[in-house]
């Protein structure tokens, strides 16, 4: 028994010899924890989380050393409403989903993982696909290290009513919908628990109602109620079940508030949110995520290229009051996360909506808060992402000037390293 414990002794010696050790010199590190910013730091990661962060000394010659002193440091960015796994941003066509195989999508996805990573978002939520499980694909892959990309928490697919706003509408009524588009189609709240129940069993991590119609989606009012509450308990009722939650798209006031007793964890978009809708998510402790960036792109470049006029005719109804209540929401102290819907708009343009959350009521430290701390707790993963303290994910981006100063910098991110791995370096020192 000695010799074994001896012997146990080595291999555990041993192993801790071969741990795999790197140090960053931070010039100045943002803490959002704390809402502090320090200067001339040392971030030691081991096996790819903090161990520790001190003043900076010149470490010990076991590990790499990444010379960021002339940058400024943060945690990982966390988008929590991103189209990753669809791949192909919004364009002029609604029916652009059904012109790609399962193969291309999948093989968009990988490539628009990067684009997301290479942006500093070393996490994001993706809050659903068309083509069903699609997302649970790409998730699995990056963390089985064959694509590089952000670690992701997906959906699995929408649960929506026929031809609601989680489907692929405009196409002529007599074209089929393949069956993978519509996974997560429900009429009844039966058929929303075993949807939910489905979607667990192949890989989702939660749940994604649309609670409401949408913006960009043919025949969708986004002020209309489409799953009735009935429906949307029972899905969060069975998520709870499975150790989840739900989410739920919902731009008008009444979809906001059914979500809401129905359960949902987080809105999206919440674009016609009314004073008593923010009153409600506030006393449930319920998260807003709301992308006010977007509503810029669609009406510029959406105008430009021929978007369809009922897309833009809805974007117009709902942008300006969509940003209205998001000014109430940050007045009103509600807890507000960074999503920004990606795929909207190109992937890897998302850090843009950090200055419109400055500009309608934040300051520029809530602002990096909703994408770090905020959205982590959103996420559930306070311990392991949003932060750099000991025992955080080593993930951490670099950009040149001060985000406190100009929250714009973050648009344009130097350097990322994901698990303490260096998966973009600066082209030169600033």
């Amino acid at each position: 028994m000695k010799s074994w414990g001896l012997a146990l002794a080595a291999l555990l010696a041993a192993t801790g010899a071969h741990a795999e050790v790197v140090y960053v010199h931070a010039g100045r590190l943002v803490d959002p924890e704390r809402g502090v910013v320090e200067t001339d730091r040392l971030i030691k990661v081991v096996d790819g989380r903090v161990a520790a962060v001190t003043a900076w000394a010149p470490p010990a010659a076991d590990g790499r050393v990444i010379d960021w002193s002339g940058y400024t440091v943060l945690p990982g960015l966390i988008d929590m409403h991103t189209h990753v796994a669809d791949g192909f941003a919004e364009g002029n066509d609604p029916t652009e989903p059904l012109k790609h195989s399962a193969a291309e999508t999948v093989l968009k996805g990988a490539a628009t993982a990067r684009v997301m990573l290479d942006a500093g978002f070393t996490s994001v939520r993706d809050v659903g696909v068309y083509r069903g499980l699609n997302d649970v694909a790409l998730k699995n892959a990056i963390a089985a290290g064959w694509v590089e990309g952000p670690r992701m928490t997906v959906a699995g697919a929408y649960i929506t009513v026929p031809g609601g706003g989680g489907a692929v509408t405009g196409a002529s009524p007599d074209v089929a919908i393949p069956a993978d588009f519509r996974l997560g189609e429900v009429r009844s709240p039966d058929e929303a628990r075993e949807r939910v129940r489905y979607l667990f069993q192949h890989g989702a991590d939660f749940i994604k109602l649309i609670a409401t119609g949408a913006v960009l989606a043919m025949g969708s009012e986004p002020g209309q109620l489409e799953l009735t509450e009935a429906e949307m308990k029972a899905a969060c009722d069975e998520a709870v079940l499975h150790g989840s939650y739900c989410i739920a798209h919902a731009h008008g006031a009444a979809g906001v508030k059914a979500a809401i007793r129905a359960g949902a964890r987080s809105i999206e978009h919440a674009s016609l949110i009314d004073d008593e809708g923010i009153a409600l998510a506030k006393a449930r402790g319920v998260w807003l995520d709301m992308d006010i960036y977007d509503g810029d792109w669609i009406d510029e470049v959406g105008t430009k290229e021929g978007w369809p006029a009922e897309y833009l005719r809805k974007n117009r109804d709902t942008t300006e009051l969509q940003r209205e209540g998001f000014r109430k929401a940050v007045k009103a102290g509600v807890k507000l996360s960074f999503g920004t819907d990606a795929g909207v708009y190109p992937h890897g343009l998302g850090a843009r909506q950090f200055a419109y959350m400055v500009r309608w009521g934040m300051t520029p430290m809530q602002a990096i808060q909703s994408a770090t701390t905020t959205a982590a707790a959103l996420l559930r993963a306070s311990a392991d992402a949003g932060a750099l303290s000991p025992g955080h994910y080593g993930d951490m981006i670099a950009v040149a000037g001060d985000p406190l100063a100009d929250v714009g910098v973050l648009t344009h991110v130097a350097g990322v390293i994901k698990g303490g791995k260096l998966v973009k370096a600066p082209a030169a020192k600033p």
